[in-house]
């Protein structure tokens, strides 16, 4: 699936899916606040994404995602969500870059590279870097989706422990 939108739409999206997320109407003026725009800029790239269909809004009105806009701002979080995880807690790097990193990546990965850091990351969770073959047990993974015998003891292990 090609992405349709420019980066700067998707974080319009993006924002107004938060915004909504967190329980507010969402507004021009939240939406300029979070982005750090004028309201203006807000205005300009609401009626772009109105003409789009992805986005019913009237002025001084609250705005709302149609469900094309709706599926097209769940994208953009997942990939978001998806690169902050890894960053954070694949490589250890500290919420605030992981974000900062995440919202400029989210725009521009294809869809292979975030499955497959996606499933790296599942992976790493279950078989812990750092042991022996674990190369082999990752392409094992990715080649079966599923995790090897090894990684299924190794969890089952740590639930019963936890009892």
């Amino acid at each position: 699936m090609v992405r349709e939108q420019t980066a700067s739409m998707e974080d319009y999206l993006e924002a107004i899916a938060n915004l909504r997320e967190e329980g507010k109407a969402v507004r021009v003026k939240q939406v300029s606040q979070v982005l750090h725009v004028k309201m203006p800029s807000v205005t300009s790239a609401l009626k772009k994404l109105s003409g789009e269909g992805l986005v019913r809004h009237e002025p001084y009105g609250y705005i709302e995602l149609t469900s094309r806009g709706d599926k097209a701002a769940k994208d953009v979080v997942g990939r978001h969500k998806a690169l902050s995880c890894f960053f954070s807690q694949a490589l250890d790097i500290d919420p605030g870059t992981a974000e900062e990193d995440a919202c400029k990546i989210e725009h521009v990965i294809s869809r292979l590279s975030l499955e497959r850091l996606t499933k790296f990351l599942q992976f790493t969770q279950a078989c812990p870097l750092g042991e022996a073959n674990f190369s082999k047990r990752y392409k094992y993974y990715l080649e079966h989706g599923e995790l090897p015998e090894e990684c299924l003891l190794r969890i089952s292990k740590v639930k019963k422990a936890s009892e």
